[in-house]
């Protein structure tokens, strides 16, 4: 919240990595997996289930396990996150030995962890070049997936980043949810504080999203401090594949401050 969900010198080394790798989608994993081999001496296998679902990392054997199971855009990600790791890990361990984590070490883990998977988004999705595809489009955010090859909900996480100083999008908050009301994700590039402690709102659209899935939902909200908001939620869902195999559905929201409306589709 304090970086208003953007890391500059994150952002623009991913970006600057995109554009030295000149190339997408499967080339571009192909592209990561020399990398990590040729400067960090790190293997990559696929495996049917790696022990840690999608990822797994040996450090004393430089093995990276990837699940066979995942796309193109999940693999160019899951190998993005671990370059990040080893290649800018003191650019990582710099921002998060910052208050309010440096006494924390759980606290600090997680943030290593989420700091490497924004590069890996950022890589995905370079700043300079999705920015402009977003401004052309009116943030329309399925023709965005469908231009650069990646999901609805990975969209909305890079859309909640854009605050590059010189260069900024239109300031988002994104949230996902579960059918129980519980909240995996919460970022915000804005004033919009989301609630730490007690329910939510039910008559939120996030929420409503469950009853019509696929379908994005529009929703203006007014709040108690007078300010009024543009929401969108959609259910995304996955998992593994198969009969009887567990799948995950969650509602994932995107919002933004009323004035902004006028940019968006």
């Amino acid at each position: 919240f304090a970086h208003r969900n953007h890391f500059d010198e994150v952002d623009r080394q991913a970006e600057a990595l995109a554009a030295e790798a000149a190339v997408e989608g499967p080339m571009l994993a192909h592209w990561l997996i020399e990398r990590l081999h040729r400067r960090h001496r790190v293997r990559v296998e696929t495996t049917s289930e790696p022990q840690d679902g999608k990822r797994r990392f040996d450090p004393a054997h430089r093995m990276l396990q990837l699940s066979a199971r995942l796309g193109p855009a999940q693999q160019v990600f899951q190998l993005a996150t671990q370059l990040a790791l080893v290649e800018h890990a003191a650019l990582i361990d710099a921002l998060v030995a910052a208050p309010p984590l440096q006494d924390d070490a759980a606290s600090r883990r997680l943030a290593r962890i989420g700091l490497a998977n924004y590069f890996a988004g950022a890589l995905l999705l370079p700043y300079g070049r999705f920015l402009r595809a977003a401004e052309g489009l009116h943030y329309d955010i399925d023709r965005l997936g469908e231009q650069f090859g990646v999901g609805f909900e990975t969209v909305c996480h890079r859309l909640s980043t854009l605050q590059r100083a010189d260069a900024p999008g239109v300031p988002f908050f994104f949230v996902r949810v579960d059918r129980a009301g519980n909240i995996s994700k919460r970022q915000s590039a804005t004033h919009f504080h989301f609630s730490r402690t007690g329910g939510t709102c039910p008559l939120w659209n996030v929420y409503e999203a469950f009853g019509q899935p696929e379908r994005v939902l529009r929703q203006l909200a007014s709040m108690p401090d007078g300010r009024k908001y543009l929401w969108i939620a959609r259910t995304v869902s996955g998992g593994r594949r198969g009969y009887g195999a567990p799948r995950k559905t969650f509602s994932v929201g995107l919002g933004c401050d009323i004035r902004h409306a006028p940019r968006l589709v």
